[in-house]
């Protein structure tokens, strides 16, 4: 990856994704369809505790890891040898961490965890090495021993849950997972405010974006398998309008509404980004369950619309970040949880009428869409 390049007029060229984080990036999508697979657990109709628990916290890791390496690349990646070997070793880990996930995934937890922490000691390895190209700049050296050490520490909680789960079989891999989303939270900020380009970390969150759509549209695929018949067209068509109206809402705020020119440490925006993700992750697996007569209503009601919620608060936080930020002020939020809260009222009242139920889905995701676009247009280019 090129350094932005300082100019005549003193400004910075924007830095642009490679094809090394295009390839990169592509080994997520494969683990976000072994992450699904653990909400099939079932019992009496309803997933399992245990099985909840761990696709929670497979998915936060996952999208954690993606989220330390982005950063990286972000602030020091050259698109050099050293780049391409420690991210295809990376993809070669995450193999090993996605064949450790699925129905059996108890029985795969040492595979998982080994190939979780040489992960992050690898990011903290590439941390340390760049110590040497920044013997200039003091801040920065200890922000590279900062993330280094915040990385190994999470790299000893996972064996410390490791050897807890052996013992007492009770996993707790949320631990290690907090403590990263609260350590980089409360250290990374000091000085990558200075450095970060926040264009290139936009378009990146795109695009992970746009791969997890690309596995959504696979998991609806099971919507088409009815046929010509005005049931199977029907909820074909509904499935696929809730997928084109998602898309449209995101493409809408990462086009017209973000300012990605904006002078911002990255971590908040990232931040969302990795609970954006989680939410779409659900819809994915929520869609999914819709079609699945053995799931109960209930929960599979609740699970579809709190992922929706999710992602649609996760969007309108996103848009601190607007172009127009006075766009998006406090007399917005009354609106958003009133439309929120009458959305999730009419879906439980309407849980056993699947062709009402998923029509009102529709028109809550494109009335919010059409409510982002009246906004977008105006914003400034």
């Amino acid at each position: 990856m090129k350094r932005g390049v300082k100019t005549l007029d003193n400004t910075q060229k924007e830095k642009k994704v490679e094809y090394l984080e295009l390839i990169y990036d592509l080994i997520f999508v494969y683990i976000i369809g072994r992450n699904n697979s653990l909400l099939h657990l079932q019992e009496g109709g309803f997933i399992t505790a245990s099985a909840t628990l761990a696709y929670v916290c497979c998915t936060l890791a996952v999208i954690q890891i993606w989220n330390y390496s982005t950063f990286y690349i972000n602030l020091y990646g050259r698109n050099g040898v050293r780049d391409h070997v420690f991210l295809f070793g990376n993809m070669f880990l995450l193999y090993y961490m996605a064949n450790g996930i699925g129905p059996a995934w108890k029985d795969s937890v040492y595979q998982y965890s080994a190939a979780w922490m040489c992960i992050l000691i690898n990011i903290a390895i590439q941390h340390l090495i760049e110590t040497r190209n920044n013997r200039s700049d003091p801040a920065v050296r200890r922000q590279l021993y900062t993330t280094a050490a915040i990385l190994f520490a999470q790299t000893v909680l996972i064996a410390v849950h490791t050897v807890v789960f052996r013992l007492t079989n009770v996993p707790i891999p949320y631990v290690p997972i907090l403590f990263g989303i609260l350590a980089i939270w409360l250290t990374g900020g000091r000085i990558a405010g200075c450095r970060v380009d926040f264009a290139h970390l936009t378009e990146r969150a795109m695009l992970y974006i746009v791969f997890t759509f690309g596995e959504m549209i696979i998991s609806i695929a099971s919507y088409f398998s009815e046929g010509l018949t005005f049931n199977g067209v029907y909820f074909a068509l509904m499935a696929f309008l809730i997928v084109v109206g998602l898309f449209l809402s995101y493409e809408t705020l990462y086009n017209r509404i973000i300012d990605r020119e904006r002078k911002t440490t990255g971590l908040g925006y990232m931040m969302l980004h990795v609970f954006l993700i989680f939410a779409l992750n659900n819809i994915s697996v929520a869609l999914e369950f819709m079609r699945e007569e053995n799931v109960a209503l209930i929960p599979k009601t609740l699970f579809l619309t709190g992922s929706f919620v999710l992602y649609y608060i996760c969007m309108f936080l996103t848009m601190r970040f607007a172009k127009c930020r006075h766009a998006f002020g406090r007399h917005f939020l009354p609106f958003i949880i009133l439309t929120g809260v009458t959305f999730i009222c009419v879906m439980f009242l309407l849980r056993e009428l699947m062709y009402a139920n998923i029509a009102v889905t529709v028109v809550y995701i494109f009335s919010i869409w059409a409510l982002m676009y009246s906004k977008g247009r105006n914003m400034p280019v």
